[in-house]
């Protein structure tokens, strides 16, 4: 690549080299626009969105449109930001801009300024009306930069808005001058979050925008959902974001408490039913489906219509139970061994040991035996960051430190790093490391040289890989009298404020290498600290005749990255700086790639513990071993996403299937209900199955007539001659189309009896049917994803068999869903019996009328009170 460099050009350096024209273009226009008063630029904005409206909806034309109108867009966000901040966009910002416009990451040092810089793409990107998210790490950080530069956008006639946790802010400001606008946090107000994401611009956390896409696709209607598509971002710190945190998903979950006991209460039920009267076997299709006359029976037991109030969990875990019951059987198909049950390999007959039956059924066989339910957990929806982020129809990111990271950006989001020229020469000096021979005579060392640095009032940020570390180097400096102040990312605000005073004379400052992101130090503090710009510039030309901010790490990093991050607080805009790390042949880094070859070196040499070496071959050793190990990260972090991919696109396919029905459902334009094609459809799908499953036989006379009579039966009410009307047909294709018309007409005189709710409960139940086994499918896959990597010893690739199990299970809980939905959707009501049983609930949970635990039980079912509803009302 070195000599391929040499001879065409520096790649990053040719792709800048074309963008020049474009930020002369932007110069140009400076003048044009400082002639404007306030109420033409927000004019022009009006005006680029009409340009923008009148294109065509194809994404070719927009790119096309936005990449024309750039140049007078970025030039009027420099005139509104030199108006309201009394901030003028560097060329190199503007470049900057560009680049992220474009899709791509822009790594920028620190202090160049790129909170500024990305106001110039946000602006541009939102005219188009869609929405722009600017991503932050923390939740000061998106306040800060909503009241920072929301007067940019305000000014320009755009909304802004931030989202935290549990709150949302729309930029309003409460004084407005003729030439500027305030920014004090006051000018935040709260708003409900939809309406945070209503605004043209929205500042957010990561976090809180994962889980609230998670959150709109569990949503029961569609005033719930708050996200607006998913247009255009902005990550900010996007190697933290995109690389440091994408091992970990984000998931909502809850603690199922009540499982155990619903599983025992059902256990205890199903073993009162009767085959023939409350149920039927098919034992063929291995299936066992409840008679009307069954689920009366269960209903009396519990006091309530399970298919009204206790909604389609109870409905699951009766049918679960009662498989258990009547279809697994004890020493065939499980056995019960030191309190646990094991299954049995219908195979090869052997245990497998570790794991359990999927969909509660395993649960269900526990209560069965009597042994201990193991606990569930239920996630309700989970998603990476990565594929979050790469829903987005354009991604762009901005840092510090993303160069040594590119393959990774580039292999697995698509993103190209671009690196942009400082806007004044780097003068910071990076001395090489000194390594010692032992941790505590580094840390000696450490000491030492933060005293030589203090004496002389050099101001000193001493970075730590932990909060350990941090602790106990702030103890040794309190031994030694220094003052200082301790950062650990305790407290964002507070962490704010003290990097910001980490520039003065004197300082010394201890932090966690993450502390301080997002904020500059400048050399001398901030100016607004002092009464006077003369007094600022004295303390801060003293502070840069000392050598500026001198960066002491205290242990390499894994990741090259994270040690760049921390030398970056120094050498700001041109300022001096120096830096300079201690390693210890006990770091972890040094443990794990040759640090024992390096002790018996100096052992030999007889080099004192608190004695340094330094040495450009040994930190280029180190540089390496962080190489590799970034290397072996990647290559974990690829291969979650491997997984996780089999799982995006299922979970693609349902969010979009449950967005359909909410549109469908509240769809006030169609005539007909687009839901009750959709269950009609599913109706059709489960009878043809059916009906194939039982005339599978060539020989008509081996079909299975009373069987398909006793399913029809389990689904809705058919007429009392079916059986021997269906015996005339002599076709599966006969047998089917009588069917499927006795199910429509059942259908019919069940919205007669539902009337206007019907539409409600068509709704209600594939929305609860879906969430229901979607999350048992969440399960399943987590079970799966366990289990297949003992597969690796049978020389099978677990990734492949993850795909190919997966993609059963996908097609089995499709196959359940329509099942579930069918068996529902006829049973719903809402008569008389219902109402009796509400007010029997509302009896039960008086305290007028309880009646005692030995009377009989208000809910008609013959037991005492103590034996039937006291358990779940007293």
């Amino acid at each position: 690549m070195g000599i391929l460099s040499k001879i065409f050009g520096d790649y990053n350096e040719r792709y800048l080299r074309k963008l020049y024209p474009v930020v002369n273009q932007i110069n140009k226009l400076e003048s044009k626009f400082q002639k404007f008063s306030n109420d033409d630029l927000r004019k022009q904005t009006a005006k680029f969105k009409e340009i923008i409206k009148k294109s065509s909806d194809k994404k070719d034309n927009l790119k096309k449109i936005l990449n024309e109108i750039l140049p007078e867009a970025f030039a009027l966000v420099r005139e509104s930001s030199k108006r309201t901040l009394n901030q003028r966009h560097f060329d190199v910002q503007i470049l900057a801009g560009i680049v992220l416009h474009q899709g791509k990451i822009a790594e920028m040092k620190t202090g160049e300024g790129k909170t500024l810089a990305a106001t110039l793409p946000v602006y541009l990107n939102a005219l188009t009306g869609k929405g722009v998210h600017i991503v932050t790490v923390n939740d000061y950080l998106a306040k800060r930069d909503t009241n920072w530069m929301g007067p940019i956008y305000h000014l320009l006639g755009l909304s802004c808005a931030c989202i935290v946790h549990d709150k949302a802010y729309l930029y309003q400001p409460k004084t407005v001058d003729k030439n500027e606008v305030t920014i004090e946090m006051e000018n935040l107000i709260e708003v409900p979050r939809k309406k945070a994401y209503e605004a043209d611009i929205t500042y957010g956390t990561n976090n809180e925008f994962g889980f609230d896409y998670l959150r709109d696709n569990m949503a029961q209607s569609l005033d719930e959902i708050v996200q607006r598509e998913l247009h255009y971002a902005i990550v900010d710190e996007v190697d933290s974001i995109l690389i440091d945190e994408a091992r970990t998903p984000l998931i909502i979950s809850i603690p199922d408490a009540e499982s155990p006991r619903l599983y025992q209460l059902f256990a205890k039920i199903v073993t009162g039913l009767k085959e023939n009267e409350d149920y039927n076997i098919d034992e063929k299709m291995r299936a066992v489906t409840l008679t009307e006359k069954g689920i009366e029976k269960v209903e009396k037991i519990l006091g309530i219509d399970i298919y009204q109030e206790g909604g389609i969990r109870y409905v699951h875990h009766l049918e679960e139970a009662l498989r258990a019951q009547v279809l697994f059987h004890r020493d065939k198909d499980y056995i019960v061994k030191d309190n646990q049950v094991i299954i049995v390999d219908e195979f090869t007959g052997r245990l497998m040991f570790g794991r359990r039956f999927s969909g509660g059924l395993h649960q269900a066989l526990e209560a069965k035996e009597g042994v201990p339910i193991q606990p569930e957990s239920r996630t309700l929806a989970t998603i990476t960051f990565q594929n979050y982020f790469r829903m987005y129809e354009k991604l762009a990111g901005m840092t510090g430190t993303a160069y040594t990271s590119a393959e990774e950006f580039s292999k697995v989001y698509n993103l190209d790093v671009m690196i942009i020229p400082t806007n004044k020469p780097m003068i910071r000096k990076d001395l090489p490391d000194k390594i010692y021979k032992t941790e505590r005579g580094k840390f000696k060392a450490v000491i030492e040289e933060v005293k030589k640095r203090h004496k002389n009032s050099q101001p000193v940020l001493v970075g730590t890989v932990s909060i350990e570390k941090n602790e106990l180097l702030s103890k040794m400096l309190e031994k030694e009298g220094i003052p200082h102040s301790v950062l650990n990312a305790k407290n964002h605000e507070k962490e704010a404020q003290i990097i910001a005073k980490a520039g003065r004379k004197g300082a010394v400052t201890v932090a966690t290498n993450m502390a301080g992101r997002g904020v500059d130090i400048i050399l001398g503090g901030r100016p607004e600290e002092y009464s006077s710009e003369e007094e600022w510039e004295k303390a801060h030309d003293e502070v840069v005749s000392l050598g500026g901010l001198h960066i002491i790490g205290t242990e390499r990093h894994e990741a090259r990255r994270i040690d760049n991050q921390l030398r970056g607080r120094a050498g700001r805009q041109g300022d001096p700086g120096s830096s300079q790390f201690f390693v210890s042949l006990e770091d972890d880094l040094m443990r794990i790639f040759g640090g024992d070859k390096m002790r018996k070196i100096m052992d030999s040499l007889k080099i004192p513990e608190d004695q340094p070496i330094e040495n450009k071959f040994i930190s280029q050793a180190i540089e390496s071993a962080q190489a590799k190990m970034e290397g072996y990260n990647f290559d974990i972090r690829k291969h979650i996403l491997e997984y996780d991919e089999v799982l995006n696109k299922q979970r693609d396919y349902i969010y979009k299937k449950r967005r359909k029905i909410l549109k469908e459902f509240e769809n006030k334009d169609s005539k007909d209900r687009p839901l009750k094609k959709e269950i009609l459809k599913m109706v059709e799908n489960e009878i043809r199955k059916i009906v194939e499953f039982h005339t599978s036989d060539e020989n008509p006379d081996n079909w299975r007539y009373e069987e398909i009579c006793e399913t029809m039966k389990a689904i809705f009410n058919p007429p009392s001659d079916i059986h021997s009307e269906i015996l005339k047909f002599k076709t599966p294709e006969k047998i089917y189309s009588y069917c499927v018309n006795l199910a429509k007409k059942a259908y019919e005189e069940k919205e007669k009896e539902l009337k206007d709710e019907m539409g409600k409960v068509e709704k209600f139940i594939l929305l609860r049917t879906i969430d229901t086994l979607w999350m048992e499918h969440l399960d399943n896959m987590e079970h799966l994803r366990d289990s297949v990597n003992l597969r690796a010893y049978g020389h099978k690739d677990p990734l492949v068999e993850y795909k190919k199990e997966g993609h059963r299970l996908f097609h089995k809980l499709l196959d359940m869903i329509e099942s579930n939905v069918v068996g529902m959707i006829y049973k719903v009501s809402l008569g008389e019996k219902t109402a009796e049983r509400k007010s029997a609930k509302v009896l039960d949970r008086s305290n007028k009328d309880k009646p005692g635990r030995n009377d009989p039980c208000p809910c008609g079912s013959g037991k005492k009170y103590k034996h039937c509803c006291w358990p779940k009302y007293g």
